[in-house]
């Protein structure tokens, strides 16, 4: 696994992450066996930097994180976890509390979940706008110099609240939704990273399993599944997006790989501080994507890309209109 450095102040790591979201019943039940072992195998195959958020089924990620990783070097791995999202039993998060007196909070809870005693990149999920980013980060800083916190992370937000976080604390990275259906942060965010040396991680590059080339219409309605309310798998925007899908098939069947690796490569290519997310549950998902971080792209190759799934060509918001007020860019 090669690795990449995020911006210019954050951690070395491996060129693919592990988002692992979806092991806490985010898209329907997760085995948590199964779980546990695609953590192990993502380790071993040399994936070093883990992505998870405290409110993930409201602290069963980071327990079930903490149970893969119990015994494993500390500096064998880089942990990347996002905080702040307010939710009730059986709701999602719907507001943000990121005064810093929450943060320290959310972060003495974290670190007994995962059973460690330092975060890497610590991160709100989300930006609250009752509170100046500067005291959040600010707050963040604090537990840097207290030693429980290596790096100040963001995640979805603008440019302008980039610059301004940016200006209390080196930031390492920021994180968002990146692929090929989901590219608004070309307009500024992207620019605005590269000109003050912060790293990328993308989430969704899969598009949820959209653009993965395995999902299909009938899967939409699971129990749990969340995808179920995503105007991007309702009915009409599903049918359109997934004959993006493919002609994108096309091009990875030239390429001779799967359409997951070619979606993952693509964000990949996309910059030497951008490191996909992958949010694979099991091994089987884990073993398709890994291949992705090996994948070179030709300059025809991108162009085949571009015009099989052009900008802007998705259909629907990545997000329920409740949640896409909170972000920091649009689709």
């Amino acid at each position: 696994m090669q690795t990449r450095t995020l911006g210019s102040t954050g951690p070395t790591v491996s060129t693919l992450g592990l988002g692992a979201m979806s092991m806490s019943g985010a898209y329907g039940p997760a085995d948590r066996t199964e779980s546990i072992a695609t953590v192990h195998a993502a380790l071993g195959a040399g994936v070093t930097l883990i992505d998870t958020g405290d409110f993930y089924a409201m602290g069963h990620n980071e327990l079930l994180l903490g149970e893969a990783l119990r015994g494993r070097d500390r500096d064998g791995y880089v942990l990347s976890v996002k905080f702040g999202g307010l939710a009730g039993p059986g709701l999602p998060p719907l507001k943000q509390d990121c005064r810093p007196e929450a943060v320290k909070n959310f972060l003495a809870y974290s670190l007994t979940r995962l059973g460690v005693d330092h975060i890497d990149i610590y991160r709100p999920a989300r930006l609250d706008p009752a509170v100046p980013i500067e005291d959040t980060v600010g707050a963040i800083t604090e537990m840097i110099e207290a030693g429980y916190v290596r790096h100040v992370g963001l995640s979805e937000v603008d440019a302008a609240t980039i610059r301004r976080a940016h200006a209390v604390h080196p930031i390492a990275d920021l994180q968002i939704e990146y692929s090929l259906i989901s590219r608004a942060v070309e307009d500024e965010v992207l620019p605005t990273l590269r000109e003050l040396g912060i790293g990328l991680t993308a989430y969704g590059v899969l598009a949820r399993g959209l653009i993965s080339g395995h999902f299909t219409a009938d899967r939409t309605g699971r129990p749990g599944d969340a995808r179920a309310r995503s105007p991007r798998f309702s009915a009409g925007n599903l049918e359109h997006n997934l004959a993006l899908v493919e002609a994108l098939r096309q091009v990875a069947d030239a390429k001779g790989c799967t359409v997951a690796q070619l979606a993952i490569a693509w964000v990949a290519a996309r910059g030497e501080t951008i490191v996909p997310l992958v949010g694979a549950r099991t091994r089987e998902r884990l073993a398709e994507a890994l291949p992705a971080a090996e994948l070179t792209l030709t300059a025809d190759d991108l162009a085949e890309i571009e015009k099989a799934v052009p900008a802007g060509s998705a259909r629907g918001d990545r997000y329920p209109s409740v949640f896409m007020s909170g972000l920091g860019v649009g689709n």
